[in-house]
């Protein structure tokens, strides 16, 4: 941070969507750039093209070799380098929009490493124009599990009023089952309880864990996952002293309102907890990966292909991305100096006499 603002790194994504358009649209605002420090990790040309092709005004950035040489009232830019110019291609997927996309990301990751930014927000990409050699990965969640050593990272989409999280990510659904372990759903179940309460602040957070099965298996009637996989861990979590509550049936559980009265869900598979969360929360819902040593959010939108150029797409997803991100910085700044101060007052701790 400086001066008490969070920098936050954002990565272009997929020049050809609606991920610059909403970012300089969103930038506009003096009042929302004044909450943080942004860096761009994108091309110039690109931004340029938008800023033309949508008459923003307002927007200049400053362009810097990397983001220890930001400066801190303005927006920052990194240019990426590319093999070719890059083109936008309105609403059409390319090649060079995928290169562009992970060379943003690669070029964000040394300066994160340099611990020159707080939190990164990811603009969406396409991920099939991204697929190479040095991109095989579903998606961003389990490229960034690569990148930043993690063991492994939950899918956490949040919003003032709904939080989900998935057991299993980008899989075909036809795998979930064979996927979905005891010890895997108690890692999540850890990971969903560790977040809440270093990351969102929430004490004593009370989870919801969904079954797999229609009426979470009818008794073993329509599956037994619920009875063999999921209640052992809902057990073990238990006993280690979270409070996780299931496995309840996913149909009832959203119809009903049931999730107004916990703190997390935990879904078994992406559409189980994806379709609702943007139903009720699409244009404030954010992607956040939890578990990573590195804060990351993104909006919870794809590149809406249809939309792009047209000044009709929203930005509140883009912003509530960066708020987001804001937060949790700062939740685990505070987190991290109150273990400080508890590690210097043991340090401090007088040595305990031996009985004689």
């Amino acid at each position: 941070m400086i001066d008490g603002k969070v920098v936050v790194g954002i990565t272009q994504g997929d020049c050809n969507g609606i991920g610059t358009e909403v970012l300089l649209r969103a930038l506009q605002d003096p009042m929302f750039v004044e909450q943080f420090i942004p860096v761009i990790y994108g091309s110039g040309r690109v931004l340029a093209y938008y800023r033309k092709l949508l008459n923003i005004q307002g927007v200049q950035v400053f362009a810097v070799k990397n983001a220890g040489e930001l400066h801190p009232r303005r927006i920052n830019l990194v240019e990426i380098a590319m093999p070719e110019t890059v083109l936008v291609e309105l609403g059409q997927p390319s090649r060079l929009a995928g290169l562009l996309a992970y060379r943003a990301l690669e070029t964000f990751f040394e300066d994160w490493k340099q611990g020159t930014v707080d939190a990164l927000v990811t603009l969406p990409v396409n991920k099939s124009t991204m697929q190479s050699e040095e991109f095989a990965f579903p998606g961003h969640t389990e490229y960034l599990v690569d990148r930043t050593g993690a063991k492994e990272a939950l899918m956490f989409m949040v919003s003032d009023r709904l939080r989900v999280g998935v057991a299993t990510g980008h899989i075909p659904l036809g795998k979930v089952a064979e996927r979905l372990t005891t010890e895997g759903i108690l890692a999540k179940l850890r990971q969903m309880h560790k977040s809440l309460l270093r990351d969102f602040e929430i004490a004593g957070g009370q989870i919801a864990v969904l079954g797999l099965n229609p009426h979470a298996g009818e008794g073993g009637l329509l599956g037994t996952e619920e009875m063999t996989l999921i209640t052992p861990a809902i057990e073990a979590a238990n006993a280690e002293g979270m409070i996780a509550v299931g496995p309840l049936p996913a149909d009832g559980f959203f119809g009903a309102y049931a999730w107004r009265h916990y703190d997390a869900v935990l879904a078994m598979y992406h559409d189980q907890g994806l379709v609702p969360f943007k139903t009720l929360s699409f244009e404030e819902g954010v992607n956040y990966t939890a578990g990573l040593p590195l804060v990351r959010t993104s909006p919870a939108h794809g590149t809406a292909y249809s939309l792009v150029g047209k000044s009709v797409a929203s930005c509140e997803p883009f912003r509530q991305a960066v708020y987001v991100a804001i937060q949790v910085a700062r939740s685990r700044a505070r987190a991290a100096e109150i273990e400080a101060a508890k590690r210097l007052n043991r340090s401090e701790e007088p040595p305990v006499a031996e009985e004689r």
